[in-house]
Formats: C-alpha cells, sequence, structure tokens
C-alpha cells in the first residue's frame, strides 16, 4: 500500500498518485515521509539500481550482487548509467559504512533487510523496504517501481513504465495463445531447483500466461522463493517450458545428470538454455532488464512450444545441450 500526502496528483490503477513532496511510503517495516526530491540516493538492493535508473536516478551508492561489471550494473543498464561512478558496497548490509555515506533516501526493497536494520538505517535516511504484506524477494517490479516512482517524485514516469511494459506482456499472451495454462519452471542449473511463483523470475514467466506448477511451490525442504528438486525425482521439472538459468559453468552439470535425460522436456526439444546475461536480466526482473529478457527469451520460447520435437531451440543448441546435438551416456 502507498499513502501520498501532495498537493497534485493523478489517478491510476485504482490509486491516486502525487507528483510532489511531501509524500508517504508505507513497506513492510513502517512509513517514510520524504519532504523534498532525493539528491542522494543510495541502493541496498541487490537489484534496485536498475529500478533507479530506470527512473533517471543515478544511485549515489549501490550494493553490487554479481558479474563482472565493476559497478555491477549489465548491459541493458549501461547507457542509463552513463559515466557515472556510484560507491559500491558488497557482502551484508554495513550501517555504519551507510551512514558515512550520507544518503538523503535508502532503497532497501530486495535487500534482506532485517527489521533491526531497517530501523538503524531509518535514523540515518528515509528507508523504502519491501512493499507492506510482502516479504523480503517477493515484491513484484510493479510495486518496487511505483514505490521508487513516489519516493523519487518520479510518479508519472513509472506509470508510464508500468504501462508500457505490461502492454508488451498483454501483447505478447494474446499472441500466444497456446501459452496460456501451459507448465514452466525458471530452474537453476547449478543447485539444481526451481523458483515459485512468489519469486520475481516466477512471477515473470507467470506474466507470459504461463503457470508453475504446484509441486514446484509446495516442495518442501526450500525457501518461499526456491524448491530445490530431489536427485532421484525430476518429475517436477518435467514441464511445458523448462528453462535452464546458468551464471556460467553449469553446462558441464546438465550433460552429466542422468535424470535429465528421462524427461519429455528434453526428448521433445522443450528445454531452453539461459546463458548468463539472459539469467541475470530474469533474475533483475527490472523495467530495463525485463525488456532485454523478453527480446531474447520470447524466440526461445516460440521455438520450444512450436509443438515439433525436430526444432531444435537455438541457444540448447549452441551448447550442446539439444538432443541432436547431446550423447548421453
Amino acid at each position: 500500500m502507498i499513502v501520498v500526502l501532495a498537493v497534485a496528483g493523478i489517478s491510476g490503477c485504482g490509486l491516486t498518485f502525487a507528483s510532489g513532496f511531501p509524500v508517504l511510503v508505507e513497506h513492510k517495516f513502517g512509513t517514510e515521509q520524504i519532504n523534498s526530491e532525493p539528491k542522494r540516493v543510495i541502493s541496498i538492493s541487490y537489484i534496485g539500481h536498475d529500478f533507479l535508473l530506470s527512473l533517471g536516478v543515478k544511485p549515489y551508492a549501490l550494493r553490487r550482487w554479481y558479474g563482472s561489471d565493476p559497478y555491477g550494473v549489465w548491459i541493458w543498464a549501461q547507457d542509463e548509467l552513463g559515466d557515472a561512478k556510484p560507491f559500491v558496497m558488497q557482502g551484508e548490509i554495513d550501517v555504519e559504512q551507510i551512514a558515512l555515506l550520507e544518503p538523503d533516501l535508502i532503497e532497501a526493497q530486495w535487500s534482506g533487510m532485517t527489521e533491526k536494520e531497517y530501523r538503524l538505517l531509518s535514523r540515518i535516511a528515509p528507508t523504502i523496504g519491501p512493499a507492506k504484506g510482502k516479504s523480503d524477494y517477493e515484491t513484484s517490479w510493479v510495486e518496487m517501481l511505483r514505490q521508487l516512482g513516489l519516493a523519487t517524485g518520479r510518479v508519472e514516469l513509472a506509470e508510464e513504465i508500468i504501462v508500457k511494459i505490461e502492454n508488451r506482456f498483454e501483447n505478447l499472451r494474446a499472441m500466444h495463445p497456446e501459452w496460456q495454462g501451459s507448465s514452466a519452471t525458471m530452474s537453476w542449473a547449478g543447485t539444481i531447483g526451481a523458483y515459485t511463483s512468489r519469486d520475481i523470475r516466477g512471477k515473470f514467466i507467470e506474466q507470459l500466461g504461463f503457470k508453475i506448477p504446484e509441486v514446484i511451490n509446495n516442495l518442501r525442504g526450500g525457501n518461499p522463493y526456491f524448491s530445490p528438486i530431489p536427485d532421484e525425482d525430476f518429475s517436477p521439472l518435467d514441464v511445458d517450458a523448462l528453462i535452464w538459468l546458468d551464471t556460467g559453468g553449469s553446462v558441464s552439470k546438465l550433460k552429466k545428470t542422468p535424470l535429465r535425460f528421462t524427461m519429455q522436456a528434453y526428448k521433445q526439444g522443450r528445454e531452453i538454455y539461459a546463458d548468463p546475461s539472459l539469467s541475470s536480466a530474469l533474475s533483475h526482473s527490472s523495467p530495463l532488464s525485463i525488456e532485454y529478457a523478453l527480446d531474447r527469451l520470447v524466440p526461445l520460447l516460440e521455438a520450444a512450444m512450436d509443438g515439433d520435437p525436430k526444432t531444435p531451440v537455438s541457444s540448447s543448441k549452441e551448447v550442446g545441450l539439444s538432443p541432436e546435438t547431446e550423447v548421453t551416456k
């Protein structure tokens, strides 16, 4: 829920959004009052800098997640970063370090921040946590963007971005009736498992009309966002479209996983290999990375879901994971 204090506003999606200050932003841990446009914004969320950059806000500091870029900014956000050189934080949340940076807004929506850390950080500057009622990594990209649009005085821009991307999802759903209700998973190729409907990767594939199987959402032994798959039973992964995410180096493991070759998804060529850049785009699921991910993923989904087992999925074929290129043992 977002609460607004402002003189002027616009209406959208049943809520009233303001373009001026002061504003109140309500989130999981409390309510922040922001009296004027923030100038020194830092992101301690692993993906928050992407959202800020999509709104034209260059973070003063950010928390690097992974990747080769020294600032943790991937290809889809490089133009928005430009020549900015934000201070880079790594590892656990360091309250003292953040205090020394003297921020006037702290973005922490996808950070794993505890309530104790929030209480300390909110003494330094208004601190935006996950959406109210949501757990650490459950807030959708729409909710994250709306909160930041309000907090930075860019409500109208945030709404324009949301409408544009949601229209693209809607058009893709209309163009692909065969996807609607079909089963799919975003699966990790390292420690083999699948992302649930509560995770942003699960939410992404469901926005295209696919459904995460309930067995994935209900598997025990994982967390609310990721369900490990038992070595002796790969049946939860035998879906209509199986997307393997990889940060690099997992192809050889997949080639040596015997139960993978028993799945219809493998035999019928319905596996999609997402290389590190596409995997990262799906894992960020930010306004900037969603556009990049759709550009690359949609053609792969079309090949996987065309009903012809003889049609290879190019990304899987390129790394030797498709049946016609792979030699099983």
